[in-house]
């Protein structure tokens, strides 16, 4: 439990409300989530911390300024809502209810995000301070992550660029005190040269060079769309830092989806371990480096429900999502596609068979 005073200066000017009731449309005869979901008080949000049932803290991060600082296209702030909304409209049943859920809400990131809404990452100037304000957000992710986890919840995280996973991690050592795992579903290593300054291809660098991540494993990543500073990390810390890839799976097929990712489990399990996706994995996902050629949103799923079940899994990270972006502005496949992959997560950690 963090002291009172953080626990409010964070809750203060870090995480904005929610209010539920307008994203859940209610139908007779049945119950959803969001019905089943009890709120958290905000006025007494530090003793419902204590009393709450929930095990999983919901939140979503609105941001895309990691994305743009790493020359990437913008949207990811757009997929948290509708992320959401499809997740508290799934039926509470035997399968899954809401008991053991609730919502936290959103990292505020509207400041951040205007003013990052008036740069151009052509420019030298304007790609500096949007990296930036990526590292000013990444105290703000840090801060609410090691919050839930401090107080004993698994958050549940949605929305904005793959920058975030080093708040995610930094956050969770700092609660644990210890340095924790990670296994993460992405073609990108994400382990660029920290001296770029922060962005959405080097969280995981950053967290591994500051002592945060001990044994990182990313599953299915695209030979092709890796620098070769990134491999050689991989091969100095072989020991700490590991990789099986898409092609060695579907290509060349020299080893099956089933072994693969039980390796990629293998390899940091007996510690506390953060789940991460980048939805840049799944074929033609509207992301900010979408692919045609990935992975299906079915062994996506496997892989949330197989880590959830069989690691130390102390969060999920659903990253890179961009609903914007979809041809067709209407869709919600991106949102409900986030929301099966929240209840996989969940089913897994509870041991749902």
């Amino acid at each position: 439990m963090l002291k009172s005073a953080i626990f409010a200066v964070i809750v203060k000017h870090y995480i904005q409300e929610i209010n539920l009731a307008d994203l859940v449309r209610k139908r007779g005869g049945e119950v959803k989530l969001g019905e089943q979901i009890i709120p958290l008080n905000f006025s007494s949000l530090e003793s419902d911390f204590l009393t709450h049932p929930a095990q999983f803290l919901i939140i979503g991060i609105p941001e895309d300024i990691g994305v743009r600082a790493n020359y990437g296209r913008g949207g990811a702030n757009t997929a948290f809502k509708p992320a959401l909304e499809s997740f508290l409209n799934q039926q509470a049943n035997d399968f899954l209810n809401g008991n053991t859920i609730a919502v936290l809400g959103e990292i505020k990131t509207t400041d951040l995000q205007n003013q990052s809404e008036k740069l151009n990452p052509k420019n030298k100037t304007d790609l500096e301070e949007l990296r930036r304000l990526t590292a000013v957000l990444d105290e703000r992710v840090c801060a609410v992550v090691q919050l839930i986890i401090a107080n004993n919840k698994t958050p549940i995280i949605i929305g904005g660029g793959h920058n975030n996973a080093y708040g995610n991690i930094k956050g969770s050592s700092l609660a644990l005190g210890a340095k924790i795992n990670v296994v993460n579903c992405d073609p990108h290593l994400d382990f660029r040269d920290t001296n770029e300054g922060r962005h959405s291809g080097n969280g995981f660098s950053y967290a591994f060079n500051e002592s945060y991540l001990d044994k990182y494993s990313v599953f299915a990543m695209h030979e092709q769309y890796n620098n070769q500073y990134a491999l050689n990390q991989f091969k100095h810390y072989a020991e700490q830092l590991y990789f099986s890839t898409y092609e060695s799976i579907f290509v060349r097929e020299s080893i099956d989806f089933k072994t693969a990712l039980a390796n990629n489990i293998g390899f940091v399990k007996n510690n506390f371990c953060g789940v991460e996706l980048d939805l840049d994995a799944i074929t033609n996902v509207p992301t900010s480096a979408k692919t045609s050629s990935g992975l299906s949103p079915i062994q996506a799923r496997q892989f949330v429900y197989k880590c959830a079940k069989n690691l130390n899994a102390i969060y999920l990270h659903i990253a890179e999502g961009a609903p914007i972006l979809s041809h067709i502005k209407a869709d919600n496949k991106t949102g409900k596609l986030i929301a099966y992959l929240m209840s996989d997560f969940i089913k897994g950690k509870l041991n749902v068979e």
